[in-house]
């Protein structure tokens, strides 16, 4: 068995996640092309498990010339630490959250602001179309390449220990963890809420005394995390949705010859479009999991939500911020936000 055989089927199995970092990741004699590709999902997220299918799928049609190896799980350091990698060369394909990205690039961030998505049928048409191309044009003047199709995050959910959230009245000196993100802490801060900026590796504990009442967060990180041991209500808000943006660095990608990077480019995109139906229907079986649990699920109405924002200027602050331009293409999609 060879050893490149070898290392896939240990990260497949989840027991080289610590070994593969110290061991060397190019066989002599092997691809003209060698790069690695780093995530922060884990080995079973189906963002991992098709961007792994795509890898294998480049090697075969490019006959072995390209050979990209999945480094899963926060492997290779934090988000912020893989961003840095992906910029000096260390690595060469990441994918990463558009609200963590808009720390290098700023309009990445606005297919995340609140209530604005009332489904899919409207996010998919604005990310596949001119709002995606806008933000990916925006990613190529930082030294960065986005592939065209996103893979899906999800929306994000409230829960809470102490009540259930069913109105913005109800958030009013609510104390949430949130990312450390301005987006997310402006946002709360203008539903009267108490945001509180946690690293998510403190979460649990956080919520468990208490320190914090509520977080939010997709299904899948809920679940996974096992924070319905912590949280009794769930409140399905969709209040922001976002996708992970496929990165290539630019000099690298750009010195691929054509044939290559078409091949490339197509198997990560096909994979895209696959995840996306993964996260589907893996989020119905997460709520009746979640629901299993002892979660309490509150279907929420939106327009309440939505009024609250507009009336504290957060989307005219926010509009401010990515400029007319940019506000003019999201609003293509979601209609006329303020």
């Amino acid at each position: 068995m060879s050893f490149r055989t070898t290392r896939r089927s240990l990260l497949l199995a989840g027991t080289a996640a610590s070994a593969s970092i110290a061991m060397p990741w190019i066989a002599k004699g092997a691809a003209e092309f060698q790069f690695k590709y780093a995530n922060n999902s884990p080995l079973t997220h189906p963002l991992t498990v098709r961007t792994t299918e795509a890898m294998e799928r480049i090697k075969q049609q490019t006959n072995g010339r390209v050979d990209i190896q999945v480094f899963p799980n926060n492997q290779l350091g934090s988000d912020t630490d893989m961003l840095s990698q992906l910029r000096s060369g260390a690595i060469e394909f990441f994918t990463l959250s558009g609200l963590i990205l808009s720390t290098l690039v700023p309009v990445a961030s606005i297919n995340g602001l609140g209530f604005v998505w009332e489904n899919y049928s409207k996010v998919w048409p604005a990310m596949d179309g001119e709002l995606g191309a806008y933000i990916r044009k925006q990613i190529e003047k930082s030294g960065l390449v986005a592939m065209e199709k996103q893979y899906d995050n999800g929306y994000r959910q409230m829960t809470s220990s102490t009540r259930p959230i069913k109105s913005p009245d109800d958030l009013k000196g609510f104390k949430i963890r949130v990312p450390p993100s301005p987006l997310w802490t402006s946002m709360f801060k203008a539903f009267d809420a108490a945001p509180m900026s946690i690293n998510f590796s403190e979460v649990y504990s956080a919520l468990q005394t208490k320190v914090a009442e509520g977080q939010e967060n997709p299904l899948s990180i809920i679940y996974f995390a096992k924070l319905y041991e912590v949280q009794k209500y769930l409140a399905e808000t969709n209040h922001m949705w976002d996708g992970f943006w496929f990165l290539a660095n630019g000099m690298v990608w750009n010195g691929l010859p054509a044939d290559l990077r078409d091949i490339i480019a197509k198997n990560l995109n096909e994979s895209a479009i696959v995840q996306r139906e993964d996260i589907a229907k893996q989020n119905a079986t997460f709520k009746a999991d979640l629901s299993a649990k002892g979660m309490e699920f509150s279907a929420v109405d939106q327009k309440p939500f939505r009024a609250k924002l507009e009336a504290s200027g957060f989307y005219k602050e926010w509009k401010g911020k990515y400029g007319d331009e940019a506000w003019s293409v999201l609003e293509k999609y979601t209609g006329a936000i303020s």
